[in-house]
């Protein structure tokens, strides 16, 4: 295998994983598991500090298995109840009883648990600290710290000294995964469609995660509804159960239900459940109208997920630009492949989706997300049936007129343009 391919694999493998709950209050689920388990004894106070962007990515979303929305919650389910060892799964196995006001809750209400903002030197970073009493009475307290990435930790302390380090010269941070790849979308569509399916059956796991939460998204009614409303409609005869609308439907139900805090996983990408959500449910779409293999809805998959990874190493992981709107370019790309078209109709399909809904900010995680959800896979399919007819918008606004350069200007715009966007909307969010 071409070394650049074993690259990739390994790309694709670290950031394309299981995820319970949105990622940004699961980091710091994660982060007070950890320490909790290194106290050694039972936790009564914690001390949750964040970045803005994480901060702003867990005001309005519920934290699966406590019905209950944001940071505190989170950490403190964590401390209690969470498994350290279960990565962005931290909570799968949390209980009724330790979110209940005797264990999780009562943290909150006595005041024990802090959740501040601060400047960090990375858009994912959260530190815990942990503290409570031995048997003998002697207080102890145990720090974790999170940066670069949900659960990468980087440092951790036992009352107040240092445990773990990780070493300096290896950044790992996520927006750097890309640095030194040789990597470009005609790379990718190459890895994607020659290399051996049983190097990359795994990603089919995406499908089965996925598909899981957009049963449960159109069986039980999670934020929004969105999928159930399109669902009724179309029973009542105003829309068409279409490709279009199926997708919609379908994709944005797989958001309700992981906003709404269902107690199932979803199959991450980059750091975010619900983009790994674009990357997958419209691709299965495609792969059932045109009959697809396993093998070819796998190829197209890998070649969603890994075309998405490769447009958001970019810009910075968190900002104020909603990593739907790349995602979905990935995705047409994928369908591209599945209808029998070419390289070049690919990046057609890239080209039309970010010229559509390349506008799109973030302003945080929230049921909402599963309308941004919905019009970013809306603008996949439309850009993905242009493309198929030769169709591209070219040299237009930030769409350059090939799309490697296409790429390289909306990271530009992100880093250099919307620093003060991402400001102002946490502004506003916290006022």
């Amino acid at each position: 295998m071409k070394q650049a391919w074993q690259q990739y694999l390994k790309i694709i493998q670290q950031v394309v994983k299981p995820a319970l709950g949105c990622t940004e209050p699961i980091a710091a689920a994660y982060a007070a598991a950890v320490a909790a388990r290194a106290l050694g004894c039972e936790p009564e106070r914690l001390e949750v500090v964040v970045s803005d962007n994480l901060y702003k990515n867990s005001m309005g979303v519920y934290v699966p298995g406590t019905g209950r929305i944001g940071l505190a919650i989170a950490a403190a389910a964590g401390a209690i109840g969470g498994k350290a060892d279960a990565g962005l799964e931290v909570l799968a196995a949390i209980s009724p009883e330790q979110v209940a006001r005797a264990q999780a809750q009562a943290l909150i209400d006595a005041g024990a648990v802090l959740v501040s903002r601060t400047e960090a030197p990375e858009f994912i970073y959260c530190r815990v600290t942990v503290s409570g009493h031995d048997e003998q009475g002697e207080e102890h307290s145990a720090e974790v710290t999170l940066c670069g990435g949900h659960t990468r930790i980087v440092e951790q302390r036992r009352d107040g000294e240092v445990t773990f380090a990780a070493d300096p010269a290896q950044s790992g941070a996520t927006g750097a995964i890309c640095d030194g790849v040789d990597i470009s979308i005609a790379a990718i569509h190459e890895f994607a469609t020659q290399v051996e399916f049983e190097q990359i059956r795994f990603i089919l796991q995406a499908s089965e995660l996925n598909g899981r939460l957009s049963d449960e998204g159109m069986s039980n009614p999670y934020g929004l509804e969105i999928g159930r409303t399109m669902q009724q409609n179309i029973q009542a005869g105003l829309i068409g159960e279409d490709v279009m609308n199926r997708i919609v439907m379908r994709t944005a139900a797989a958001s309700d239900a992981r906003m709404g805090g269902a107690s199932l996983p979803a199959m991450s990408n980059f750091g975010s459940g619900n983009q790994g959500i674009a990357a997958t449910i419209p691709v299965v779409v495609i792969a059932e109208r045109y009959g697809a293999s396993e093998e070819q809805l796998a190829r197209a998959l890998i070649m969603s997920h890994l075309g998405a990874i490769y447009i958001k190493s970019h810009y910075p992981p968190l900002s104020a630009f909603c990593g739907n709107t790349v995602t979905s370019a990935a995705a047409a790309m994928a369908m591209v492949y599945l209808a029998g078209g070419s390289l070049e109709q690919s990046c057609h399909a890239i080209q039309n989706v970010l010229s559509d809904s390349a506008g799109m900010v973030c302003d945080g995680a929230k049921a909402s997300c599963a309308m941004k959800v919905s019009t970013s896979s809306s603008a996949a399919v439309r850009g993905f049936l242009m493309a198929l007819n030769s169709h591209s918008v070219s040299g237009q606004g930030i769409v350059a007129g090939n799309v490697e350069q296409t790429i390289r200007n909306v990271g530009q715009m992100v880093k250099d343009g919307m620093a003060a966007t991402d400001s102002t909307i946490i502004d506003i969010m916290s006022a």
